[in-house]
């Protein structure tokens, strides 16, 4: 384990460098649908016969960068999705990004108990260790099928090799939807997974040591100008004292909330929720530079902003540092250490939704700060 020293200088290169005016030469990566590099065309031509391959149906929702690849999730939101985890190369060749499945097509299965199903985040920590949430329903947007039990698998991304398999069913209920993870170290180098589950208004924690997990209920107050349970939005940040926190907030309440992440690890969140003031609008966090900075936008908007969490929740502290291109949104945006820079995924997400997207959603990785 790093000593957490090491662990606050490589945050820190990122929270410090991320917007610097170096001179950078970057074409974005771009791709529509699902483009996959197959075994080989009969396979693809079985995938596609069998309905196992749409590719208009396929849309990488979140992203984590780990050397000279972007590791991406692709929901299984509809049918013929094939791969719900897979890379695709910063140093493409080509007009168009081709995507391989991560970490082999055999983990890809969606109608094995072990493979992975429906991966909805993902988070690489200072270990290089990739832990995926999984929450093992597929066609979610149609006809929902139970394939397995939610769960949060770890791999070295030194070896691509699993490491660790977290069952979640002991701490979900029927209702639950799982959609956001983070990843801290404590004490000792000792790990803990968080999981955001919207439906029940509380956060997963996991402690990998002792292999044991509870839910930590958060306070109604959370939902404080809405009554709909939509998307918990969820992210960890480390404040200049010392202490990380997880900032949290519904899509539709109108604030915004933060928790100290030792009380919630100690099993309660009673009277330790800290309300950090109003929205403007609805925003949708898109992730952190893995030091004080959150990024978000407001929802259907372009714009991503981004808010030290060491300054007030307010709109003078928001700066707007990225712009999405017409008909495009965010919908994450995450840390490329090597390049001391922030990336952003983005796509033409709702009308992947309305299903106008003809022959599939088109989706970039830019660069935030060029």
């Amino acid at each position: 384990m790093l000593p957490k020293l090491i662990l606050l200088i490589t945050f820190g290169i990122i929270a410090c460098n991320a917007y610097s005016d170096k001179e950078v030469s970057y074409r974005p990566l771009e791709w529509t649908g699902g483009l996959f590099q197959w075994p080989c065309e009969a396979t693809k031509a079985i995938y596609k016969k069998s309905g196992r391959y749409i590719g208009k149906n396929v849309i990488a929702t979140r992203g984590q960068i780990y050397k000279d690849e972007a590791i991406l999730a692709l929901p299984r939101y509809k049918p013929g999705v094939p791969v719900t985890l897979a890379k695709v190369s910063l140093n493409q060749q080509g007009c168009e990004s081709v995507l391989t499945p991560f970490p082999c097509w055999s983990a890809q299965d969606e109608n094995s108990q072990d493979g992975l199903i429906s991966v909805v985040d993902l988070f690489i920590d200072a270990q290089e260790i990739l832990w995926i949430l999984d929450v093992g329903v597929a066609n979610s947007l149609e006809q929902p099928i139970r394939h397995s039990k939610p769960k949060v698998v770890a791999y070295d991304m030194k070896t691509g090799k699993m490491l660790k398999t977290l069952d979640l069913s002991g701490l979900v209920v029927q209702a639950s939807r799982l959609q956001y993870i983070a990843v801290e170290y404590c004490g000792e180098g000792k790990p803990y997974v968080y999981v955001s589950d919207a439906a029940t208004r509380s956060i997963l924690v996991f402690d990998i040591v002792l292999n044991k997990g509870y839910r930590v209920a958060l306070p109604k107050a959370i939902l404080t100008g809405t009554s709909r349970r939509d998307v918990l939005y969820m992210a960890l940040v480390q404040k200049g004292c010392g202490n990380n926190f997880l900032i949290f907030t519904y899509l539709s309440s109108t604030r915004v909330f933060s928790l100290r992440t030792d009380y919630l690890r100690a099993g309660s969140a009673a009277g330790k929720v800290t309300d950090l003031g109003p929205k403007p609008h609805k925003l949708v966090i898109v992730g952190t530079d893995l030091g004080s900075a959150i990024f978000f936008r407001y929802e259907g908007r372009p714009e991503i902003y981004r808010w030290d969490v060491n300054t007030t929740f307010s709109t003078e502290n928001f700066v707007v540092v990225y712009k999405s291109q017409s008909c495009m949104l965010a919908t994450s945006a995450f840390a490329d250490i090597k390049r001391q820079r922030i990336r952003v995924l983005e796509s033409n997400f709702p009308d992947f939704i309305q299903n106008t997207v003809g022959c599939g959603a088109v989706q970039q990785v830019n660069i935030i700060g060029q």
